[in-house]
């Protein structure tokens, strides 16, 4: 018998799964290298998984405060005043949350009202637009120009409007690597204040960084205290994404707001991981070096791999991805010669399938048409995944 439904919720209408975690597990049917999801294939610092453990061990494993435990709060606020030079009370200005996609989210619903205007760069993660549409909130794109992934100034100042409520950043930006600068920083910081807008910021990679490069947290500069949520988490840095557990920063107005959200969203973030949490941010900055260190070889192995391949890219100055462009190539796998591809789902699908490595359709992070000719590699991977996914790629691919 057929049971008749009312219309269901269309929010989710205007998007669809994520095609970063489908390229994942494409990758695993087809055995491929998974250069596609950003999660590494390398152990945690040992100190940080026995914390976890001992924590489980001694009964830490029921709810904390819904904003996070105080001694993990205070680890936070302690490292953003050192690192991120925003000084922070833990007890009003500090949430801890489900990863940082949680703290968005929260941030997201918390700050917008349905049509307000959310100011995107483009290319972007692909969470931000669902996020935006889930909250009702109307995404408005500014284009990072290639071959630099710059934006324009002009451009960003057309974008901001009485109706524009939030600008959300991501530095160092994945999918590009691009880290902005300060002055770049600095143009946001003065729109955001002439138009009354509060910046939201995901700095999930502020410690991944290469070439001499500086991470600045737009919140840290003059007039950006108070209208600045600065989100972060453990997963990317200390290599436990599947933790989920990430903050948000911002002036206790601000934060009184969001906490609100995330403690009806996910109430609490896990409690082992919330005092491992407090041994990672306590580090010694030995760790960043050789992290850095290590990062920065794997980039020229997948680089090497790429510069081999062909394939136009712009070098990373942060985080672990790499867009690269095979749009002006013609392949030939032995004695057979492929035509150039005619988007990038297709060639992310080709070399998933027949080359062995897993890479992310690049138009997963567009609205519009771009992206068409670009796939993103991830080198978040130890050297010897790299090394077989160079070998593929130089043996799946023969330039003609």
């Amino acid at each position: 018998m057929s049971i008749q439904h009312k219309p269901f919720s269309r929010r989710t209408a205007p998007f669809q799964e994520s095609v970063i975690r489908e390229m994942t597990r494409l990758g695993d049917e087809t055995d491929a290298v998974n250069l596609s999801q950003g999660l590494p294939d390398f152990d945690s610092p040992p100190a940080v998984l026995a914390a976890a453990v001992t924590a489980i061990q001694s009964g830490d494993n029921q709810y904390t405060f819904p904003f996070g435990s105080p001694d993990f709060r205070a680890a936070i606020a302690t490292k953003s005043a050192r690192y991120n030079h925003i000084p922070a009370d833990p007890e009003t200005e500090v949430t801890v949350t489900c990863g940082v996609s949680e703290a968005i989210m929260s941030t997201l619903l918390a700050l917008t009202e349905p049509g307000d205007e959310v100011i995107i760069l483009e290319p972007w993660y692909e969470n931000y637009v669902p996020d935006c549409q889930m909250a009702g909130a109307r995404p408005r794109f500014v284009p990072l120009r290639e071959p630099t992934y710059t934006f324009d100034p002009d451009e960003l100042r057309a974008a901001f409007n009485t109706r524009t409520r939030l600008i959300l950043l991501n530095t160092p930006h994945n999918p590009t690597g691009r880290v902005f600068t300060q002055p770049e920083l600095e143009t946001i910081a003065a729109l955001c204040q002439e138009f009354g807008v509060i910046a939201v910021t995901d700095e999930i990679y502020e410690h991944i960084l290469y070439d001499g490069r500086r991470h600045i947290s737009i919140g840290s500069l003059p007039g950006m205290q108070d209208r600045t949520v600065t989100i972060c988490g453990l997963g990317k840095t200390y290599a436990v994404t599947g933790w989920r557990v990430g903050w948000a920063v911002a002036a206790e107005p601000l934060t009184a707001l969001i906490r609100k959200v995330h403690d009806y969203l996910t109430v609490c973030a896990p409690a082992p991981f919330q005092a491992a949490g407090c041994v990672a941010l306590g580090l010694p900055e030995s760790y960043y070096v050789d992290m850095r260190a290590q990062y920065s070889a794997r980039r020229e192995l997948l680089l090497a791999a790429l510069d081999a391949a062909a394939m136009p890219y712009c070098r990373p100055e942060g985080a672990y991805y790499v867009m690269a462009d095979f749009g002006d190539l013609t392949w030939q796998r032995g004695e057979t010669y492929l035509p150039e591809w005619s988007n990038d789902r297709a060639f992310a699908e080709y070399i998933a399938r027949e080359v062995g490595v897993a890479v992310v359709p690049g138009s997963s992070f567009y609205a519009g048409s771009g992206g068409r000719t670009r796939v993103r590699f991830n080198f978040a991977k130890k050297e010897v995944t790299l090394h077989e996914a160079a070998r593929r790629l130089r043996e799946g691919f023969a330039i003609s």
